[in-house]
C-alpha cells in the first residue's frame, strides 16, 4: 500500500502541464511588475501586479515552476491557472513572510513571544515544514471579555493560558459584530479580514533562532471562485491557507486537476453562535474551519481529479450547503486523489432548511481515491474528536440520486471509516469494488436512511466483510484488517 501511494504522490508531484488556449500571461517570483506579463521571457513578479492586466474568460495565468508566492489570487471567470517551465509545482503560501526570522519576535512574558507584526487569524504555526505544528488556544468572548471555554467565569490571562510548548493565541478586539448565544445576544469580536496579535509559546528561546521555518496558517483563501465559472486550477501547490481553492453561491465548471494542497484550516470562523460540541451546553461558541477544496452551495460540473490533499483540519474535498433555498448540486467527480491526515477525506451534506426543499446532489462519482489516516493528522487538536471518517455525509437529509462510490481505498480511520446517511435508504450512494483497511475493534461506520432512527455503527470485526456486503452493498469489497 506505501508503494502504492508513493507512485501516485510521484505521479502528481511530477504531472506535466497542459497546453492552453487564448491570451497567456506569466508570472515568475524572479520577474518583474514592470514587464507586460505576455511571455516566459518577460513575466510580471507578484500576484497583486495580476489585477492590473487585461485579464478575461478564455485567458490562461501561468506560474514558473520553482516560485514561491504568497498571498491570495484575484480570480477570473472562464480562466486557466497552471504552471510553466520545468521543476516543482508553483508554491503558494498565506502569510506574506516566512516568520523563522528572530527579529519578528519579541518576548513578552518569560518564554512567551509576541510576533511584532500584525496578522490574519492563525489556524495553527507549521514549524520545519511539518516537524512541529502549534497548539491553537481560543477563549470563548462573552458579555466584553475572553474567558476559558472550559469554565467561563475565569478571564481567559496568556501567562495562565498558554500552558503548553508551542501554544498559539491570536488576540483581536478592534471592531464587533452581534453574536447570539443561548438566546442571549452580545457584541462579539469580527474575525473577517482583521489581523490581530499572535502569541506563541517558545520555552527554548526566540523561536526565529529555534527553526528554520515557521509558516502561519492564515485566514486566506489561495483561490476564492465565489460568483466565478469555469475556471481551472492545475499543477499548483497551495499551503497555509484556511481554503486551498473555495467557493459559496451556485459556481458552474471548477476544476482542481494535479494540485498539491496541504496545511489547511483551523481559524476562527466565527465566535457568535453555540457550540453543540465544546463546552457542552455552554455560551460562548467558537467556531473553527477549513477545507482543502470546497464549494458551499449549488454546482454544476465540479471536479477534483489527481490531487494530492493532506493535513486539512476539516475535509480535503467537499461540497456542502444548509440550503434555505433551492440548490442544485450535480455532476460532481472526484477521482484519483490521495487524502492524507485529514479530519474527513471527503465531505458532503445537504441540510434543507425551510424554502430549499427542492434541493438536491446528482450524478456525483467518488472514484479511485487513496483515503488514508483519516483524523490522525493535526486536526484532531479539535475538542469534537469523534467526528473523522474518509467519506463524511454527516445525518441530514442529503436527497440524492446517481451517486456512486467505487474502486477506492479506504485506509484506517481514528473513528469511522465511513459515514453514509440521509433520510431516506435510496438518497445513500451505491458502493461498489472499494478496498476497506481498518484496525481490529475499529468502527467501520454507518449506512443507511435515518427517517425512522439512526443508523448502528457497525464494528470492523470478523464480520465486516459480511456487514459491508449485506449493509453497504458492496458486494465486490476487498477487506483488510490492521
Amino acid at each position: 500500500m506505501n508503494q502504492l501511494i508513493e507512485k501516485r504522490k510521484k505521479e502528481i508531484k511530477c504531472s506535466p502541464g497542459r497546453e492552453v488556449s487564448g491570451n497567456a500571461y506569466y508570472v515568475s517570483d524572479s520577474g518583474c511588475d514592470a514587464f507586460d506579463g505576455k511571455t516566459p521571457d518577460t513575466p510580471i513578479k507578484t500576484l497583486e501586479k495580476l489585477l492590473d492586466l487585461p485579464i478575461k474568460e478564455g485567458d490562461s495565468v501561468l506560474f514558473c515552476r520553482g516560485s514561491l508566492f504568497r498571498g491570495e489570487v484575484s480570480v477570473v471567470s472562464g480562466v486557466f491557472y497552471g504552471a510553466y517551465g520545468e521543476g516543482e509545482k508553483p508554491k503558494f503560501y498565506g502569510w506574506s513572510e516566512n516568520l523563522a526570522n528572530a527579529s519578528l519576535w519579541e518576548e513578552v512574558h518569560r518564554g512567551i513571544w509576541k510576533y511584532k507584526k500584525e496578522i490574519f487569524d492563525v489556524g495553527t504555526l507549521v514549524f520545519n515544514d511539518g516537524e512541529k505544528v502549534s497548539r491553537k488556544l481560543i477563549p470563548s468572548y462573552i458579555n466584553g471579555r475572553f474567558v476559558c471555554r472550559d469554565d467561563e467565569s475565569k478571564a481567559f490571562e496568556i501567562k495562565e493560558g498558554m500552558t503548553e510548548n508551542l501554544d498559539i493565541y491570536w488576540h483581536y478586539e478592534k471592531t464587533f459584530v452581534e453574536g447570539v448565544s443561548k438566546g442571549e445576544s452580545f457584541p462579539v469580536p469580527e474575525v473577517r479580514n482583521t489581523k490581530g496579535e499572535l502569541y506563541l509559546r517558545c520555552d527554548e528561546g526566540n523561536p526565529g533562532k529555534i527553526f528554520s521555518s515557521i509558516e502561519a496558517v492564515v485566514r486566506q483563501i489561495a483561490f476564492n471562485v465565489t460568483n466565478k465559472n469555469n475556471v481551472t486550477v492545475d499543477n499548483l501547490c497551495l499551503k497555509y491557507y484556511c481554503f486551498g481553492v473555495q467557493g459559496a453561491g451556485n459556481i458552474k465548471g471548477l476544476s482542481v486537476t494535479n494540485c498539491e494542497i496541504g496545511w489547511i484550516g483551523g481559524n476562527i470562523q466565527h465566535y457568535d453562535g453555540t457550540d453543540p460540541n465544546f463546552p457542552e451546553g455552554r455560551r460562548g461558541s467558537v467556531t473553527r474551519y477549513g477545507n482543502g477544496v470546497e464549494i458551499y452551495g449549488g454546482c454544476d460540473g465540479y471536479k477534483v481529479e489527481n490531487c494530492h490533499i493532506y493535513q486539512s483540519y476539516d475535509a480535503g474535498i467537499t461540497h456542502q450547503v444548509n440550503a434555505p433555498r433551492k440548490f442544485e448540486m450535480k455532476n460532481i467527480s472526484y477521482k484519483n486523489n490521495i487524502i492524507e491526515k485529514c479530519v474527513y477525506g471527503i465531505e458532503y451534506f445537504l441540510d434543507i432548511l425551510p424554502g430549499g426543499e427542492d434541493s438536491f446532489m446528482e450524478n456525483v462519482e467518488i472514484e479511485g481515491n487513496i483515503i488514508k489516516d483519516t483524523g490522525f493528522g493535526w486536526g484532531q487538536q479539535r475538542h469534537n474528536k469523534e467526528t473523522p471518517a474518509a467519506i463524511k455525509s454527516w445525518s441530514y437529509k442529503n436527497p440524492a440520486k446517481k451517486f456512486v462510490i467505487k474502486n477506492n481505498i479506504f485506509d484506517t480511520s481514528a473513528y469511522r471509516l465511513l459515514h453514509l446517511v440521509a433520510e431516506k435508504d435510496e438518497y445513500c450512494p451505491t458502493l461498489s469494488g472499494n478496498t476497506y483497511i481498518q484496525n481490529s475493534g475499529g468502527m467501520l461506520g454507518q449506512y443507511g436512511g435515518n427517517e425512522g432512527k439512526e443508523p448502528d455503527i457497525i464494528i470492523f470485526d470478523k464480520d465486516a466483510k459480511e456487514n459491508i456486503c449485506k449493509i453497504f452493498s458492496d458486494e465486490n469489497a476487498e477487506v483488510l484488517t490492521k
